[in-house]
């Protein structure tokens, strides 16, 4: 079912998204529209959409990095501030061939977004994803298995096979960094329809954090680098957890996408001869 933005139809849809507060109703309507198979199905999800259901749920996919990224119900839906971090981690991979493939984790991996914009980008990696929740887990496989990765189930490290200890070059980590109380603060769309399990990050929103930062040195390859997710206003407490765990770290901010990342390199201890 496909209508002109210019139609009646369009215009019922978009008014409707805004009356529900939808910041974007124009484009959500065209979307909503464009993938509608009949009036009742358009209509059952306008109503899915006004109730506040997250879009991206209800078509079936999200944006990311260019792609659309297959999101399933209860899935965390992927931000466009988490792209900084994949632009992050693709600067830190070799353009050319190398001897073996650069090893790449996508930790607390969702939907698997992080690590299937990195496949599309650098086909020559060999990628591993893990994720706790089986939801994202299966959504996950879904997304990386078709582009050659593999996915885990399991909590952190626990989750990954022991051949990869000491070969990780580059580790990217979107945990869950939202304060237990904020959570109550969130739109209706995260803090309803996606599991808690994907957002809540403790008291001060650091518990990840410090559990990725513990165990992530004997993972990673000599020179190998963590990267993780933050918000602009924990990105000092991150960085001293990370710098607390032995990294050499720096933070990076994007505007444009409203994302904050930051960037930790193992130190190697000095030998005293």
């Amino acid at each position: 079912m496909h209508s002109p933005s210019t139609s009646p139809v369009f215009e019922e849809v978009a008014c409707a998204l805004r009356s529900a507060g939808c910041v974007f109703a124009e484009e959500e309507a065209r979307l909503l529209l464009a993938e509608a198979s009949s009036p009742t199905g358009l209509a059952r999800n306008v109503q899915r959409r006004v109730e506040g259901v997250p879009l991206e749920h209800i078509l079936g996919w999200a944006k990311f990095a260019g792609r659309r990224v297959l999101v399933e119900p209860g899935v965390f839906v992927p931000r466009r501030r988490t792209e900084l971090l994949v632009n992050e981690a693709r600067a830190l991979l070799p353009d050319g061939l190398e001897p073996t493939l650069p090893v790449v984790v996508d930790l607390c991996c969702g939907s698997g977004a992080v690590g299937a914009a990195l496949l599309h980008q650098v086909p020559l990696v060999e990628l591993h994803a893990a994720d706790i929740d089986p939801a994202a887990v299966r959504c996950a496989r879904r997304n990386v298995v078709p582009l050659g990765g593999q996915v885990h189930a399991g909590d952190l490290f626990d989750a990954l096979p022991s051949v990869l200890r000491g070969r990780v070059q580059v580790l990217v980590v979107n945990a869950p960094y939202v304060p237990t109380e904020a959570i109550r603060t969130m739109p209706p769309e995260a803090r309803l329809y996606e599991p808690v399990v994907s957002l809540d990050g403790g008291p001060d929103g650091l518990d990840f954090h410090r559990r990725v930062a513990a165990g992530a040195r004997g993972w990673l390859a000599p020179g190998g680098h963590l990267l993780i997710e933050t918000s602009q206003r924990q990105a000092a407490g991150t960085s001293a957890i990370l710098a607390a765990a032995g990294f050499r770290t720096r933070t990076v901010r994007s505007e444009e996408l409203d994302g904050t990342v930051v960037v930790g390199r193992a130190v190697v201890p000095c030998v005293m001869g």
